[in-house]
């Protein structure tokens, strides 16, 4: 899919930080390289750039060692926060549509994931068990999602599953940190084991209580009325 418009690429790059693809301090590539990987314009890219920056995901920094940076995200999770808690519905909205599309990429991967297919996820879990904080836990649980994802063969489906996973933005910063990445390994686990094992119902279902769980810790913490 090629993205055109600054709403497009705002979009884009959005969701890689919501989906903990790109971190709190991660510095993003410069700009020339950034607008030709993405295939646009550098204006485009830099319309997309401000907006990020005035919605809190970005700040610029100048000098040698300067460039386009992830800010600790702040206040766009606070603003996601209150959105979701005005709206329960929309959240739920968002947990049925990741199910929908989550659970027809485990099908589809347990019957077409290959050996490399395999080697990725299991990377993933691995990565994610030794990951020391909670950065790391978030690369390493969208590494494995991804390669979930692209174990279907199915592009569109690709794209779904980042766009159902880029708008929930999920927290795991703000979890019950030690708690939630032991849950989130096991599950992980059960849902590669299914794969692998090319049981495909079983994988829908692994990957259907992984999802409920997010939806239960979501609306634990957005009972709390802790915003942060």
């Amino acid at each position: 899919m090629r993205h055109t418009t600054v709403d497009d690429i705002a979009n884009l790059l959005r969701g890689r930080i919501h989906r903990g693809e790109l971190s709190p301090g991660d510095r993003l590539p410069a700009e020339r390289e950034l607008a030709a990987d993405l295939g646009v314009g550098r204006i485009t890219l830099r319309g997309a750039l401000a907006r990020l920056q005035a919605e809190g995901y970005l700040e610029a920094r100048r000098g040698a060692t300067g460039g386009n940076f992830v800010t600790g995200l702040d206040k766009p999770y606070e603003r996601w926060l209150r959105r979701m808690r005005e709206n329960l519905v929309d959240l739920d909205d968002l947990i049925e549509y990741r199910l929908a599309v989550e659970r027809r990429s485990a099908k589809l991967a347990s019957v077409r994931a290959d050996a490399t297919d395999l080697e990725r996820m299991s990377a993933a879990i691995e990565r994610l068990d030794a990951a020391a904080g909670a950065e790391a836990f978030r690369q390493a649980d969208s590494e494995f999602h991804t390669a979930l994802a692209e174990a279907s063969g199915s592009p569109r489906l690709i794209a779904a599953v980042d766009e159902a996973r880029g708008e929930l933005f999920a927290p795991t910063d703000q979890l019950r940190y030690n708690t939630h990445i032991e849950e989130t390994r096991a599950e992980h686990a059960a849902i590669f084991k299914a794969v692998s094992e090319r049981d495909a119902e079983a994988a829908a279902a692994a990957v259907e209580t992984h999802i409920e769980n997010t939806r239960r810790e979501l609306l634990e913490m957005l009972a709390s009325g802790d915003p942060t």
